[in-house]
C-alpha cells in the first residue's frame, strides 16, 4: 500500500468520512445497467474506505464484501453500517476465493493500485464474464474558486496518484478484460463550506499525511478563499461542482 493512502487516510479517516462527496443517483442505473447487479450477485467493494459507495451497491441487492486496508477506515465503515460483510485485505491479496464473485468495483481507489498484479488478482475472483468497474468523483474547475482549492493544494501533492494524473490508464489494454466503457455524470457537493471545501481538502490523502501545522496552513488558506471570494463569501451552503466518471470492463 502506498505510504501517503496508508498514513493520510489513517490519520484522517473522520475528515473523509464528512469531506467526501456522494455519489449521483444516475450511477445506480448503471450499477444494474453495465455492471448488471442485482440480488442474485456477489460483489466486492475494494478500497471500500468508509463507505461512502457502498450503500449504492447494497441497494442493487447484490451480497457486498467491502474491502479496505486501512483499519481507520474499515472502522468508520463498520460502525456507519454494520450490516456489511467488511474485510481486511488489499488489491493484490483480495480475501474471497476463485471466480465467485459477479463485480469488483473500485470507488475513488483503483489510481492506488493500478498494477498488472492488482489486475490479475481481480481477475482471479471474477467470474467468467463479470465486471471490473472504476469511479470516481473529479471536482470541475470551471469556477475560478475551485482552480484556487487545487493550487492551494498542488505544492504538497509530490508523486502521490491520483486520478487526474492518468498513470492509472497505463494498466490497459488489461490481459483478461475487454476494453473500457466509459461514461460521465453530472454531480455536486452541496453543504457548508467548512464541509465541502476544507473538509473535502484536509481529506486528501497526501494533505491528510501532513503534519498538523502544515495542515493549519492549508485549512487558513482556504479559509481565506471562502472569505474573500465573492461567489463564497457570507454563504452557509454551496455547491462543488463534480464530474463522475465511471468505468466498466468484462472479464474475458
Amino acid at each position: 500500500m502506498h505510504e501517503l493512502a496508508a498514513k493520510g487516510f489513517a490519520k484522517e479517516a473522520q475528515a473523509y468520512s464528512r469531506g467526501r462527496p456522494e455519489y449521483p443517483v444516475a450511477l445506480d442505473q448503471w450499477l444494474l445497467d453495465d455492471l448488471q447487479l442485482d440480488e442474485t450477485c456477489t460483489v466486492v467493494d475494494l478500497g471500500a474506505g468508509t463507505g461512502k459507495f457502498t450503500p449504492r451497491l447494497m441497494a442493487t441487492g447484490a451480497h457486498v464484501i467491502a474491502v479496505e486496508p486501512v483499519s481507520e477506515m474499515l472502522d468508520q465503515l463498520t460502525r456507519a453500517i454494520p450490516t456489511v460483510v467488511a474485510r481486511t485485505g488489499t488489491a493484490e491479496n483480495i480475501p474471497v476465493n476463485d471466480g465467485v464473485v459477479d463485480a469488483v468495483v473500485c470507488a475513488q481507489s483503483f489510481h492506488w493500485f493500478a498494477t498488472k498484479t492488482a489486475l490479475k488478482e481481480i481477475h482471479r475472483v471474477l467470474r467468467p464474464g463479470g465486471f471490473l468497474g472504476l469511479i470516481w468523483n473529479v471536482r470541475d474547475e470551471s469556477t475560478d474558486w475551485s482552480v484556487a482549492m487545487t493550487d492551494i493544494m498542488a505544492p504538497f501533492e509530490a508523486d502521490a496518484p491520483r486520478y487526474r494524473s492518468g498513470e492509472w490508464r497505463k494498466v490497459f489494454p488489461a490481459e483478461g478484460f475487454g476494453p473500457l466503457q466509459e461514461r460521465h455524470f453530472p454531480n455536486g457537493h452541496t453543504g457548508a463550506p467548512e464541509q465541502v471545501i476544507v473538509d473535502r481538502v484536509l481529506s486528501v490523502s497526501f494533505i491528510a499525511a501532513l503534519g498538523r501545522p502544515q495542515q493549519h496552513i492549508v485549512a487558513a488558506r482556504l479559509r481565506d478563499l471562502i472569505a474573500t471570494s465573492d461567489s463564497l463569501r457570507g454563504r452557509d451552503e454551496v455547491t462543488v461542482p463534480y464530474d463522475t466518471v465511471a468505468f466498466s470492463c468484462a472479464k474475458s
